[in-house]
């Protein structure tokens, strides 16, 4: 086994262990409907093993940023289509990643009276809106049957991402996000069965996981977690409490038989992960830390010491098109021009060299 040896999760069948980590792009437009710009980006990077799509919102009301795309419009649906049909031309495979925004946005992204979390407890800091940088709002707590409908609406963009091609989905319930809000005891201060104990907590990542397993296919739904993380406010400093909190959720996903679980983790290799996956008993898709480079030394590390089956790649998936063949022949990478990260057009986008065109000096 090593990196670049075929790997089956689920119903996907991969060429290589290489993934494009969902990468937040911002080229979507007012409207978040993805078009020939964002077709042409992901068709550039067919050669992964998997591509997850960026973080689509399922809903009005969980966008979180301006240019953000969705899955909510049959625009949006026809948008992602052309997407799907490029990577799918160029032999690739691509899963969308769901996200619901929960408390990191603001009425001025969303259009909606008010955004929402699992409790009214504000994020710090100021929020990028189109109008400027205005402070986050204090959100309104969802009642029980509105983190039920959150839980409809979440299938129904799984269901509409099959629509549009997608080969499946990935249920995003980390980086201080509504789902990984809620299993957080600084963002949840619910006392119903949504709040309070870590098996409360969890309740509505493995709900959300359980319904849209059922509705598209076990095979082709995966979960993405960041335990211990600690962004945008969705502390959790106790390692007692993280290990039954996120312990009980891949207990309860371990049951479903998902295609992957996807774990953002300065410490892959480490005992929490690690104990983690023994618990999933599926496949795990390791990525070493948000805002960490994952070098090739580090993804070959990882899979052939059998401490993941694939490794999920953020930045160097951006200045590379072409990652999997620099990787597998030891050739010089691109960097990344962060500046461009958040922008709009082609430049850091679609205009990094391949390898080809850096031979022929192009």
């Amino acid at each position: 086994m090593n990196l670049f040896s075929p790997l089956t999760l689920g119903d996907l069948e991969l060429p290589n262990r290489v993934v494009m980590a969902p990468l937040t792009r911002l080229r979507s437009g007012e409207d978040g409907v993805p078009g020939p710009l964002v077709a042409e980006h992901y068709a550039q990077r067919a050669g992964f093993g998997l591509l997850v799509a960026e973080g689509t919102y399922p809903s009005p009301e969980s966008r979180g940023y301006p240019g953000q795309p969705g899955i909510v419009t049959d625009a949006q649906v026809d948008g992602w289509r052309a997407v799907t049909a490029a990577v799918h031309a160029r032999g690739g495979r691509i899963v969308l990643q769901v996200m619901h925004a929960g408390r990191v946005s603001h009425p001025a992204i969303t259009g909606t009276p008010h955004v929402v979390a699992p409790s009214a407890v504000a994020i710090r800091g100021e929020v990028h809106t189109p109008g400027g940088k205005l402070p986050y709002p204090v959100p309104h707590a969802l009642s029980t049957e509105e983190v039920r409908a959150t839980v409809r609406d979440l299938v129904a963009a799984s269901r509409r991402a099959l629509d549009a091609g997608f080969d499946g989905v990935e249920l995003h319930s980390a980086n201080g996000y509504l789902l990984h809000e809620f299993l957080s005891p600084a963002a949840n201060r619910r006392d119903d069965s949504y709040g309070g104990t870590p098996g409360h907590r969890a309740r509505l990542p493995l709900e959300a996981a359980t319904a849209i397993a059922a509705e598209v296919g076990a095979g082709r739904v995966g979960v993405r977690i960041s335990p211990a993380h600690g962004i945008q406010d969705a502390f959790e400093p106790d390692a007692a409490d993280v290990l039954a909190t996120y312990g009980t959720l891949v207990d309860g996903l371990a049951g479903l038989d998902l295609a992957y679980l996807s774990v953002l983790h300065a410490e892959p290799a480490g005992d929490l992960v690690q104990d983690l996956r023994r618990r999933f008993r599926g496949p795990l898709v390791a990525n070493s830390g948000f805002g960490a480079v994952t070098t090739r030394e580090d993804a070959v590390a990882l899979v052939e010491s059998g401490a993941a089956d694939a490794v999920a790649v953020g930045r160097m998936a951006i200045a590379n098109p072409d990652l999997v063949q620099r990787w597998a022949g030891q050739h010089a990478e691109n960097e990344p021009d962060a500046s461009t990260f958040y922008t709009d057009g082609a430049r850091g986008y679609t205009d990094y060299p391949f390898l080809a065109d850096a031979r022929q000096g192009v």
